[in-house]
């Protein structure tokens, strides 16, 4: 039987390689887990997007929730709550992004590409898709400032962030 610690450090050598160089140079900053700056971000996967920088923030600033597509899904409000009401978070921004894959497509072509891309059989998941980013986003912004277990005092808003400008463009919602 192999050693799982070995794979890990034969499959993860660049990423653990990287580690080190990183831990040289690492300060603690004396950071909680509260947010400093009371924002949290719910953000795509997509790795285009930096969300400290794109913010101005520094790391224990803001909270970041990323999924495909920055849906506001269970989890997300999940996590929501715990930050909202544990780690100062008092402010939510909603921030999907242009081009993003789960925008091009609707969920029964997603299903089919990822079956044409892998032979698996995804009908069993709801990946979320958006025809229209722009509805989609006021929906999720609407789903958390209705949501009952958050403070009624946060602050809900939402942008899209262009991945070709770096500028986010915020939506009247």
């Amino acid at each position: 039987m192999t050693n799982n610690v070995t794979v890990f450090n034969v499959d993860f050598a660049d990423v653990l390689e990287a580690n080190r160089e990183y831990s040289l140079h690492f300060n603690d900053r004396e950071l909680t887990g509260v947010a400093r700056r009371g924002l949290a971000v719910v953000t795509c996967m997509d790795s285009r997007i930096d969300p400290l920088a794109l913010l101005g923030m520094m790391p224990g600033d803001v909270k970041i929730l990323r999924n495909a597509g920055a849906r506001v899904t269970e989890d997300v409000l999940r996590t929501l709550v715990l930050a909202n009401h544990l780690l100062g978070v008092n402010r939510v921004l909603v921030m999907p992004h242009t081009e993003c894959r789960m925008a091009s497509a609707n969920e029964d072509e997603m299903h089919k590409a990822i079956f044409a891309a892998s032979g698996v059989d995804s009908r069993g998941i709801e990946i979320r898709t958006v025809t229209d980013q722009a509805s989609a986003l006021a929906l999720d912004v609407t789903r958390v400032r209705a949501y009952p277990l958050l403070s009624k005092s946060i602050v809900v808003g939402g942008a899209i962030f262009d991945v070709h400008t770096g500028l986010l463009m915020p939506q009247d919602i």
